[in-house]
């Protein structure tokens, strides 16, 4: 049969991402356990598996295949999913003047970035993956942007990895620091919604403030996702992300199609409601299982390596969007 033969080579490469990204999830559920909380997510522990193994155990060829299929079209899928996931509608409860400012603030806190990773040493590849994985959603950002920008796994790994264990920082400091500068609710709000990383993130980062701190936290941060979608858009219009001579149909990949078709689909409420726990589930499986593919391509030495760099300019990357956070605060006169 024609697709036995197709799916076969396949096999081991994704019977061994698999394992890993069932590993990871099991360690993922422990965290809670133990802790009542996910310090590190199963994504996170998929690509520090996954480059344990690759650099500890053996690494056959037969792997190869499977393993090349996780890591480009298991995400490219991963990436559809989550468009499914997202709404338009946290732009109109935010209101015109706070979503233009957080526009703004992606835009430039992304180019920031990048010019601050450059000035390190950092690959381009490389720069721009903290760049976007700092300026918009952390780990969600990193992985969408990844395949636009054909980044290699040891890039992705690095930025991942290393913005992983700083989102962990910021949402234990910033509490910290709003109590100490005695912010109010909605301030305090804005500030996580426009640093935080990921989602939940900002709920244990705001929850220390209060209910309203949350609640504003969360809408500013889901009007930050929103700029995902316009930004991998624009990566995959930039010349250096195409082949020459493409036409205007392969400009951008088919991923990026279907995931803002899939978000239109949501913000039009076409897509039921019972729909969005499992595509978000599915999602995020396939993203674990994906990073777990580009963690057997990394080789631990070059990983380490890399890391002070990777971490240097994640943190002054971070300190660049908090400094422009600080300023839309008082230009919004937001108190």
């Amino acid at each position: 049969m024609p697709f036995r033969f197709r799916l076969s080579p396949l096999l081991p490469g994704l019977l061994a991402t698999l394992a890993i990204s069932v590993a990871s999830i099991g360690l993922e559920k422990v965290q809670t356990v133990v802790f009542g909380r996910n310090w590190f997510e199963g994504l996170v522990i998929a690509i520090l598996l996954g480059a344990l193994a690759r650099s500890f155990l053996p690494h056959p060829d037969s792997l190869r295949p499977g393993i090349r299929f996780a890591a480009k079209q298991v995400l490219e899928a991963a990436i559809v999913l989550l468009g499914g996931t997202i709404s338009l509608g946290a732009i109109q409860a935010a209101g015109p003047g706070l979503v233009c400012g957080i526009a703004c603030i992606v835009v430039l806190a992304i180019a920031a970035g990048y010019v601050i990773g450059r000035a390190l040493g950092l690959s381009h590849h490389l720069a721009t993956l903290v760049a976007c994985g700092n300026a918009i959603c952390g780990n969600s950002a990193i992985a969408a942007a990844a395949p636009v920008i054909k980044a290699e796994g040891e890039d992705v790994a690095a930025s991942i990895a290393f913005t992983a264990a700083l989102g962990i920082a910021v949402v234990l400091l910033l509490p910290v620091i709003g109590g100490a500068l005695g912010m109010s609710e909605t301030r305090y709000g804005v500030m996580a919604g426009l640093t935080v990383y990921a989602v939940p993130q900002v709920l244990a980062a705001a929850a220390p403030m209060g209910t309203i701190a949350v609640q504003v936290g969360t809408l500013v941060k889901l009007v930050r996702v929103l700029m995902l979608g316009p930004v991998i858009f624009t990566l995959g219009l930039l010349p250096g992300n195409r082949e020459a001579g493409a036409s205007v149909s392969k400009l951008v990949p088919w991923f990026i199609i279907g995931f803002l078709l899939l978000m239109a689909l949501r913000s039009a409420d076409l897509i039921p409601q019972g729909f969005q726990i499992p595509l978000k589930q599915a999602s995020g499986a396939l993203t674990i299982v994906a990073m777990a593919a580009l963690g057997l391509n990394v080789d631990i030495r070059t990983l380490a390596h890399a890391g002070g760099r990777v971490i240097l300019a994640a943190t002054l990357s971070l300190l660049a969007l908090a400094a422009m956070s600080a300023g839309l605060l008082q230009i919004l006169a937001i108190v």
